[in-house]
C-alpha cells in the first residue's frame, strides 16, 4: 500500500514522553509539506514529582489520544477520512507511552485503508525545523531536550552522521534538576529561563564542562555539581538560575560551532525542547553561523514533527512500515 495522488494529508502522533501530540501536514506535488494542525496535550500531574513517572504518562496518553485527534482533524477543517497516511513515533521513548501512539496509529491506519510510517522520534525534530525554512542539506543538526542532546551531520536527506553527544544528563534533564535544586518548578526550561531574567549571572562561578576536549561531546555533569555547591552556600534561586543558563548555553553553542567548522557546514538547525529557550536563541543568532529554528509550538514534542517525518519518508519513496513494527526505548538515529 503506498501513496498515490496529492496533495497528501498526513497525520502524526508522538507520545514519546508526557506529551499527547497529533498534528496533521498537506504534502504539495512539489515537495513542499505545509502543517494544517498541531494539537498537545501537556501532562501536569508528574510536577509534583519533579519528573515523568512512565506509568502515568502511559495512562494519561491512553485517556487523551482520541481527544486530542478529534481536536486536530477540527483545527484542520478534516473529516478522518480526508487522510491518505499516518505516522507515529516508534522510538526512541518511553516503551509504554510509545505504544499507545503507535498501536492507535496503526489501527487507524488499517481502519482508513491508507499506508502507516513509523517515525523516528530525533528526525522529528530535526524536520520540525529544517521544514520551517524549507531547508535542504546539508546542515549540521543538533537536537537537545530533556531526553537528548546530540550533534548530527546531515549531508543528504535521511542521512545522519552522530558528531557528539551527551555524556550524561541531556540539557533539558540538567535545566529541570537544577530548578528542582532551586525550588523554582517544573518542567525546569521555562522555570530556569524566567528566573534567570531576574538573576545576576556572575553570581555563581560556572567553569566550562570538558574544556580542552577535540570531539564534540557534552556534559553537564559539572555544572550541576557546581549548582549543588553554590545552592549549600546559599547562592538566591534567580542568580543560580541565571549562571546556570548562561554558561550551558555558552557550552552548547561553542561547542556546536566548533562541529559546523569542522564539518564545513554553513546551517545549523536546533531542534528539541530547549531550542525553545530564549538565551539559546540569542546566542545563535550573534555567533555568525545560519541557525534554523521550529516555527511557534513545534519545539517540544509534538505530532506535526512526525507528520513531517512521514511527509519525507513519502517524499522519499520509502515504502510504508509493516504494522508489526514495535516500540523501541533506545533508538540511535546515525546511519552512517
Amino acid at each position: 500500500m503506498s501513496v498515490s495522488r496529492f496533495p497528501v494529508r498526513i497525520l502524526g502522533i508522538d507520545t514519546s514522553c508526557d506529551d499527547t501530540g497529533v498534528g496533521i501536514v498537506e504534502l504539495a506535488p512539489d515537495g513542499s509539506a505545509r502543517v494544517l494542525a498541531n494539537r498537545v496535550w501537556s501532562q501536569t500531574v508528574h510536577a509534583q514529582y519533579g519528573g515523568v513517572m512512565p506509568e502515568l504518562a502511559s495512562r494519561e496518553h491512553v485517556e487523551r489520544i482520541d481527544r486530542v485527534t478529534g481536536d486536530a482533524l477540527a483545527e484542520a477543517g478534516l473529516e478522518v477520512n480526508d487522510l491518505e497516511a499516518v505516522a507515529a513515533t516508534s522510538g526512541p521513548g518511553l516503551v509504554g507511552a510509545l505504544l499507545v501512539g503507535l498501536m492507535y496509529g496503526k489501527g487507524l491506519a488499517q481502519a482508513l485503508g491508507v499506508p502507516f510510517y513509523a517515525a523516528h522520534h530525533l528526525e522529528g525534530h530535526i524536520f520540525a525545523a529544517a521544514s520551517e525554512a524549507d531547508l535542504k542539506a546539508p546542515y549540521l543538526a543538533l537536537v537537545v531536550s530533556g531526553g537528548h542532546t546530540h550533534l548530527f551531520d546531515v549531508p543528504r536527506e535521511g542521512e545522519y552522521v552522530l558528531v557528539g553527544a551527551t555524556r550524561d544528563d541531556a540539557a533539558g534533564e540538567a535545566f529541570d534538576k537544577i530548578a528542582r535544586l532551586a525550588g523554582l518548578g517544573y518542567p525546569g526550561g521555562p522555570a530556569i529561563s524566567e528566573a534567570a531574567l531576574r538573576g545576576a549571572p556572575d553570581a555563581v562561578p560556572f567553569k566550562e564542562p570538558l574544556q580542552g576536549q577535540k570531539g564534540f561531546d557534552f556534559s553537564f555533569s559539572g555544572l550541576k555539581t557546581a549548582a549543588l555547591l553554590a545552592h549549600k552556600a546559599g547562592a538566591k534561586p534567580e542568580d543560580l538560575a541565571a549562571g546556570f543558563e548562561r554558561a550551558a548555553v555558552r557550552f552548547l553553542v561553542k561547542t556546536t560551532l566548533r562541529a559546523a567548522q569542522a564539518c564545513g557546514r554553513e546551517t545549523v538547525v536546533v531542534s528539541g525542547g530547549v531550542a525553545a529557550n530564549r538565551a539559546l536563541r540569542e546566542a545563535f543568532a550573534a555567533s555568525g553561523v545560519r541557525a534554523v529554528f521550529p516555527g511557534k509550538d513545534l519545539n517540544t514534542d509534538n505530532g506535526a514533527m512526525i507528520a513531517l517525518a512521514g511527509a519525507a519518508a513519502i517524499r522519499a519513496g520509502r515504502e510504508p512500515s509493516a504494522l508489526s513494527e514495535g516500540a523501541v526505548a533506545y533508538a540511535p538515529l546515525a546511519n552512517a
